[in-house]
């Protein structure tokens, strides 16, 4: 299938764009910075996905994967609007086949820096929007809102032992995510699952439901 990830020069871009290349498919790949990936199915373009001029012609895409975002002062811009763009442009159509969110626990709990809890929590809504729309073509559409992922914009808490066993308090399962569990859930919700759709998928270790429940002993 022809597969459109956006943000594939690093971390979970990056990591899912191998997995499916891995499995046969071809990949497109969009992102600001110049590819790190070397592959006879990968095909590069950069560019800002905000930027809707250049959107390159592409063959009918299968699968769409919003992967690519920030956190600084574009959150709003980049994470949804360019979510959105990318979205209209290249996953309604009537081969689409499945467009993959990547939202965040913070879209839930509101946890983490304004803009970018606001532009994950629009995710939520858009992907509802979204899969109403490409159900017709028998297409799925769901938000993957992972916690805490093992990438480089992650290092700033990783390489901070304080911070990481403030973190590890609240998170049972005790670890973060891989990038490679990441792209294992991707391929599985874009591939082989063809029934559940309009759904925001909370996948954070039990981070965001950690409660104590205090009671006399």
């Amino acid at each position: 299938m022809n597969v459109l990830i956006t943000g594939t020069s690093s971390g979970i871009g990056k990591g899912c764009a191998k997995y499916f290349l891995k499995k046969g498919h071809k990949v497109y790949g969009f992102d600001r910075r110049e590819s790190t990936i070397e592959h006879p199915d990968y095909k590069h373009y950069c560019l800002d996905i905000r930027d809707k001029e250049m959107y390159p012609e592409l063959p009918p895409m299968q699968i769409v994967i919003n992967n690519a975002g920030v956190q600084n002062e574009d959150d709003i811009d980049i994470n949804l609007k360019g979510t959105i763009a990318v979205t209209e442009h290249y996953a309604v159509q009537p081969e689409i086949r499945s467009v993959i969110m990547i939202g965040s626990a913070s879209g839930h709990t509101g946890s983490e820096f304004p803009e970018y809890a606001a532009s994950k929590g629009g995710i939520l809504s858009y992907t509802k929007n979204v899969a109403m729309r490409i159900a017709p073509y028998q297409a799925t559409c769901n938000s993957l809102d992972f916690g805490g992922v093992m990438t480089e914009l992650n290092k700033p808490v990783m390489e901070d032992e304080k911070l990481w066993n403030a973190i590890m308090d609240l998170t049972p399962l005790k670890r973060w995510m891989s990038v490679e569990e990441a792209a294992e859930w991707i391929y599985f919700m874009a591939v082989q699952n063809r029934f559940c759709t309009g759904q925001n998928i909370l996948i954070d270790g039990l981070e965001a439901g950690n409660s104590n429940f205090i009671w006399p002993e």
